[in-house]
């Protein structure tokens, strides 16, 4: 806020491109084949984004009227996922690491005993995050969602490989709607990490989305200008971010 009053979060610019581009440049690059944007806030202008003809055949729109929480996201749409390993991801943050890397230590590297994998991160910023307290396997023993005192600055990134068990416990919990607060703790000894020491950010807060600006600017998968580019380089939304830079 103030500027997510008249824009989505999730297509705030970094590099000139919205966040939720990059992420699906992410996503395409790791040979993701079908895609779920869930949309609620300003739903129109993101809609307008994915109607693009680079996201057709693979990248789907979900429309909550009223927010049914990430759980209950994941629920109405099961059979999207059907018994699938499933990437949770909140797109408002800004994420540059070796993702390849995360997806093969979830496929073939955490323990064997875990159902999910979270990627974490160091923060500067502790009381605004949910922190982690793990094992000598990596894997969480304690959440502290946003406390006054946090016991540490390793932090929930809110990027998560989920295995067909979450799913199916999400689906038979229906009084379960949030991810974190509700779906994590009852996992808590089963959620293996991975960790980002690159580029992880929270553009939620305008100097975090500030400082994403001054980040190396990641490949582009679609480096062409359609209608939509040109449309969008004109938003005042970039004049904005240049006047407080």
């Amino acid at each position: 806020k103030p500027y997510t009053d008249s824009w989505p979060k999730s297509l705030m610019p970094i590099a000139g491109r919205p966040i939720l581009e990059h992420w699906l440049c992410i996503l395409r690059r790791n040979c993701v084949t079908r895609v779920l944007v869930n949309v609620h806030h300003h739903h129109e202008a993101v809609e307008e984004f994915l109607r693009r003809s680079r996201f057709k055949r693979w990248v789907s729109v979900a429309y909550e009227e009223n927010l049914l929480g990430t759980a209950g996201t994941l629920r109405i749409n099961s059979n999207f996922f059907s018994d699938s390993n499933v990437l949770v991801i909140h797109d408002d943050n800004w994420c540059q690491c070796s993702f390849p890397d995360f997806l093969n230590y979830h496929k073939y590297q955490r323990p064997k005993h875990t159902v999910m994998t979270m990627m974490t991160f160091e923060t500067k910023t502790p009381k605004t995050c949910g922190i982690v307290e793990l094992d000598e396997e990596g894997v969480v023993q304690q959440l502290h969602e946003k406390v006054a005192n946090p016991p540490g600055n390793l932090a929930n990134g809110a990027v998560y490989a989920i295995g067909p068990e979450v799913l199916q416990w999400v689906n038979k919990n229906p009084g379960k709607t949030d991810f974190s607060t509700d779906v994590l703790p009852h996992f808590l000894g089963r959620i293996s990490t991975w960790h980002n020491s690159e580029i992880h950010r929270d553009i939620g807060t305008v100097p975090s989305l500030l400082a994403a600006q001054s980040d190396p600017p990641p490949l582009l998968c679609w480096p062409e200008v359609d209608d939509w580019q040109s449309k969008f380089k004109q938003n005042p939304i970039h004049r904005v971010l240049r006047s407080l830079a």
